[in-house]
């Protein structure tokens, strides 16, 4: 499923994200979170951090859920990294993590297939994390299309024409091999305003010289990961909040399940932005930073100002 995708038609990120549209006035969700829930779902880039630094406020938010015996879980649809190395970096940042805190599209989409199409050979268009986590799951790779029966395209920094061959031979020429996605993100948010071409570019380029559809997405906004999600906390999406900084992945995904959500905007979505969204798009709250989550009440007792880390 792509995200900028609206009754089939495709939208270039300005249009999805930036061009106004013919509707009613547009009022933006106000106040914050009144009350404590029993888990809570943190996007990670944008959310929690950008680049090498901790956004504010996301230490003393994740120090007081785990006071307060909060369910936490870091959400990602990155996976340049494996879980492992998430837990890591936010433990290395200063927010304390494990392994079964974190879970982005390595493992999402190596469930997928263990669950879906354990006996296929896949041709993974992707990093190193992915293709460990697919080789220890026991799932074939192969490069060559006669062979194929699955096309993993994936956020590649190393994607290259002899890929796009092997994807276009597998689709077209010796299929038809299927093509999926780990995720849908057009790019990947860096710091300094900047960013990186994401798996939406991989994507792009097969269904491009193939004429086929991406089948199956295993990152957000697609329910599968949002019940992964909720398997590993063993909640509701009625007992947790969303977090996160993009609408059409984050915000999408829970406004989709019914689950209350919290953009923040400290990442992609900006003021603009949102306001050139429809109604439907919009989040339960619209927070400044990832630690108004909490009720105030919870800032009071604290005794927080907005300038906390």
């Amino acid at each position: 499923m792509d995200p900028y995708r609206r009754n089939g038609d495709q939208l270039s990120r300005t249009q999805a994200l930036a061009a106004p549209r013919a509707a009613s006035p547009v009022v933006s969700p106000a106040g914050r979170p009144d009350r404590l829930v029993a888990g809570y779902i943190f996007d990670l880039d944008g959310t929690i951090y950008l680049g090498e630094e901790l956004l504010p406020g996301a230490r003393r938010l994740i120090d007081a859920l785990i006071s307060l015996d909060r369910k936490i879980l870091f959400l990602s649809n990155n996976p340049t990294s494996s879980p492992e190395d998430y837990a890591a970096k936010l433990t290395r940042l200063g927010v304390p993590a494990t392994r079964e805190q974190v879970l982005n599209s390595v493992d999402t989409m190596t469930s997928w297939l263990v669950g879906h199409h354990p006996n296929a050979t896949v041709f993974p268009i992707s990093e190193a994390p992915l293709k460990r986590a697919l080789a220890t799951a026991g799932i074939r790779m192969s490069d060559d299309p006669t062979e194929i029966d699955i096309v993993i395209a994936s956020y590649d920094r190393g994607f290259d024409y002899r890929k796009l061959q092997i994807a276009f031979d597998a689709i077209c020429t010796f299929g038809p091999a299927r093509l999926v996605t780990t995720n849908p993100d057009r790019f990947c948010p860096l710091p300094g305003g900047r960013g990186e071409p994401d798996a939406a570019a991989v994507i792009g380029a097969i269904e491009g010289c193939t004429g086929v559809r991406c089948e199956q997405n295993t990152g957000k906004p697609d329910p599968f990961m949002l019940e992964a999600a909720l398997e590993r906390l063993g909640l509701t999406a009625a007992n947790c909040i969303m977090v996160g900084d993009r609408l059409m992945t984050d915000i999408r995904m829970a406004i989709d399940a019914g689950m209350p959500s919290a953009l923040v905007l400290t990442g992609e979505t900006t003021p603009d932005i949102l306001q050139a969204h429809q109604p439907d798009d919009y989040p339960t709250w619209v927070l400044n930073r990832v630690d108004e989550v909490l009720p105030e009440s919870i800032w009071s007792e604290r005794d927080w100002t907005g300038t906390g880390s």
